[in-house]
């Protein structure tokens, strides 16, 4: 028996249960493993016999926990999808004021930044409390993040555009 212990905020409690417990059922039936969720604590139990569903099923509860809507977070259930996680306090240290400024450089004007780096990676991306998170195909998770940090650290969006665009030409090519 596979165990993980997931901690996720307890305003993401509910979306991972869903509406009179859809979301956890249909993760416990397409993973093939048992969860025990603490709705006070945000606890979450991850039980399973199979070691990879169980490990997948933690990125998944954590993928949520993060911001993602679930149908995006059960893509993890496919071995070619990754999760990763970006501490923005990495970047800004304990200023808050840094804190808002850097998300609202990745997000962009409406969204703008946000879903460019979506359309041109491949990726999901979700801003959430102090990190931003991707999922999307192992692969692309590199050139999203290197996106992302770039923002983070200060980059004009047009060059951070212009470069991934350039890199996507490359792997075209076979250059990359």
């Amino acid at each position: 028996m596979f165990k993980y212990e997931i901690k996720i905020p307890k305003d993401r409690v509910a979306v991972l249960i869903g509406k009179k417990g859809a979301v956890k059922k249909r993760i416990q039936k397409v993973m093939g493993i048992h969860l025990i969720v603490d709705s006070r604590e945000g606890d979450v139990l991850v039980e399973g016999e199979d070691s990879f569903a169980a490990y997948s099923t933690s990125m998944i509860i954590r993928a949520i926990g993060r911001g993602f809507n679930p149908d995006i977070a059960l893509m993890l259930a496919n071995e070619s999808y990754g999760l990763e996680v970006i501490d923005i306090t990495e970047f800004t240290g304990k200023s808050k004021k840094k804190m808002i400024r850097l998300k609202a450089r990745v997000i962009g004007a409406e969204g703008k930044a946000w879903r460019m780096i979506e359309r041109l990676t491949n990726c999901y991306l979700s801003v959430y409390g102090k990190t931003v998170s991707i999922i999307g195909i192992v692969e692309d998770i590199a050139l999203a993040r290197q996106a992302v940090e770039d923002l983070l650290k200060g980059a004009p969006h047009a060059n951070v555009y212009k470069f991934v665009q350039d890199k996507l030409r490359l792997v075209k090519k076979g250059l990359a």
